[in-house]
C-alpha cells in the first residue's frame, strides 16, 4: 500500500436559529474535534491521515452526527497541495507554523 500522506478538509454552513440548530451545531462540531479535526478557519477543519483511506474512515465517522440542515463539505487533498495554499489575509495559526511540512514532530 502506498503511503501518501492526505488532508481531510471539512467545510460546513449550518443554520443556528432555533435551539435545535444550535444543539445540532455543537454536536457536530464537538465530534469533528473528538476525531482529530483542528479548526482551520471559522467552518472550516482539518486532520491529517497517512492516506485516502483512512480518511475515509473519518468521513463514515462523522456521517453519524450529520445535522438535518446546512452544508458540509469534505474532500481529501495531499499533504503537498495543502502546503501550496495562498495565505492572502492574516497568518497561519501556531500550529501551522510548528508543524509545518514535517512529517513527525516531537512535543
Amino acid at each position: 500500500m502506498k503511503y501518501q500522506i492526505m488532508r481531510v478538509i471539512c467545510m460546513f454552513d449550518l443554520p443556528m436559529d432555533t435551539s435545535k440548530e444550535k444543539r445540532q451545531y455543537r454536536i457536530f462540531r464537538k465530534e469533528l474535534v473528538r476525531n482529530g479535526f483542528e479548526m482551520l478557519q471559522y467552518s472550516v477543519y482539518y486532520r491529517t491521515v497517512p492516506n485516502r483511506s483512512a480518511g475515509k474512515k473519518y468521513i463514515s465517522n462523522l456521517k453519524d452526527f450529520l445535522p438535518e440542515h446546512g452544508e458540509v463539505r469534505l474532500f481529501n487533498i495531499t499533504d503537498k497541495q495543502f502546503d501550496d495554499t495562498v495565505l492572502l489575509v492574516g497568518s497561519k495559526s501556531h500550529q501551522e507554523k510548528i508543524v509545518g511540512a514535517k512529517e513527525l514532530v516531537i512535543i
